[in-house]
């Protein structure tokens, strides 16, 4: 066999890849499949030539690449491949194939030499995952989301970014109580989400869904597991919920260079985003976008005043689950 080495930079996107929340099975295949078809010079395989290949075939392929492209290696040690293997098969439902890419001699301990200090959370986790143990008082103490506790599916982008800040503000951090937040990208693609992961995920799901989409919990409703919870707007969607005062400093605190609000200009019976839509156009800013006005919106958040009645219920619900969860674990 005839390969180039990995560069560090594939090496340490191999890492992250391999250690992010998605089902073990397309992870580790796309992780091992990009190292054979990037690297492997003789013999040379198309990618879809490697879906005829068995696991384990794939596996050893791809780790011999990657150990033989690190300056130092000790694969003797494989007290990591252990640890990272069985939480896996603790949040994932990985049958006997599966186990097979992740019974692995990758060297991690000499994979992880090369990562920096600025990490997402997945790899800051992997890389104190020997001397923490997986363990839940770790993970709060040092904020690292890992092991998880819960996941929830939400349909856009304002949610993902304003839910985790209002639940800190509540005094329950996602990051510190393992809540992993996914945007599916409207509400059809939320039903397509929780399909998929509900079929392989052994961790409660919490779903959210905006007041329009009724049919939408119909269809999650008829292959809802007892552990999960669907959760329906009572009205609009989520910037529906936003208290006004928050919009009001947002807007006032944000682009006061620009314009300025009150009361008046927000309470309207229609629905929130179409009336920042309005102020936005006739204040002559930029272009309303959801995702730049949740951020704003985000550095504005306080105090728990900042929070809403409703927000503060799909929080304590979210929060449920989890706990039920953690005493699980412990």
């Amino acid at each position: 066999m005839k390969f180039k080495k990995l560069t560090d930079k594939q090496i340490i996107i191999s890492l992250d890849r391999l250690t992010r929340f998605k089902p073990t099975e397309e992870k580790y295949l796309r992780v091992f499949k990009d190292i054979i078809v990037s690297n492997l010079i003789e013999p040379k395989y198309k990618k879809t030539e490697l879906d005829n290949f068995d696991y384990s075939e794939l596996r050893d392929i791809a780790t011999e690449i990657f150990n033989n492209s690190l300056k130092e290696n000790n694969t003797q040690d494989l007290s990591l491949n252990c640890l990272l293997k069985d939480y896996e098969n603790s949040i994932f439902k990985n049958n006997t194939e599966v186990n097979k890419l992740l019974e692995n001699r990758l060297d991690y301990k000499s994979a992880l030499n090369l990562l920096g200090e600025e990490l997402p959370l997945n790899l800051k986790w992997f890389k104190q995952l020997e001397f923490t143990n997986n363990t839940i008082e770790s993970r709060i103490k040092d904020g690292l989301l890992f092991p998880l506790s819960c996941v929830v599916i939400v349909e856009g982008i304002t949610e993902e970014i304003l839910l985790p800040e209002f639940s800190k503000i509540l005094d329950f951090d996602f990051t510190k109580y393992g809540i992993k937040i996914l945007p599916a990208g409207g509400k059809n693609q939320v039903v397509k989400l929780y399909y998929s992961l509900s079929e392989v995920l052994k961790l409660p799901i919490f779903v959210l869904l905006d007041k329009d989409a009724v049919e939408n919990v119909q269809l999650i409703n008829s292959k809802l597991r007892d552990m999960d919870k669907v959760y329906l707007l009572n009205s609009g969607e989520f910037e529906d919920l936003l208290p006004e005062k928050l919009i009001i400093n947002t807007i006032n605190s944000d682009l006061q260079n620009f314009a300025s609000v009150n009361e008046s200009d927000i309470e309207k019976p229609e629905p929130m985003v179409k009336i920042l839509e309005e102020i936005f156009k006739d204040k002559g800013l930029h272009e309303f976008k959801k995702a730049e006005f949740a951020t704003l919106v985000k550095n504005q958040i306080k105090t728990d005043q900042d929070v809403s009645d409703e927000i503060r219920l799909i929080v304590q619900e979210i929060k449920s689950l989890s706990e039920q969860m953690n005493k699980s674990l412990i």
